[in-house]
């Protein structure tokens, strides 16, 4: 019996080697720092945000390539790009912070 190897079957392996990539490379921001604005993420969903020479205690919640943080009641909403660097929203108080290497 010969099996032959179809459509389905290719789209099946490149279907499993995307999530096997993603899941691989979806460390988060816990345990991350970023440059900018002195911004780091513990694991567990604390944050420490600078803003000039105050340093704020903040909390954040990760969904997908979104991160919210919140600090004082506030909250901003980044997306996570390719290298790990967080975008702010256009216009915000912090508009970008880069993942430190």
């Amino acid at each position: 019996m010969t099996t032959k190897f179809t459509l389905s079957n290719a789209l099946v392996v490149t279907m499993l080697s995307a999530l096997a990539a993603t899941i691989g490379c979806s460390a988060g921001v816990g345990g991350n720092t970023y440059e900018d604005n002195g911004g780091e993420f513990k694991s567990g969903g604390k944050a420490y945000v600078s803003t000039g020479p105050v340093t704020n205690t903040c909390s954040y919640e990760e969904s997908g390539k979104s991160v919210t943080l919140t600090c004082e009641g506030d909250k901003s909403v980044f997306t996570v790009d390719d290298d790990g660097d967080l975008n702010g929203p256009p216009g915000g108080f912090l508009t970008r912070l880069t993942k430190k290497k």
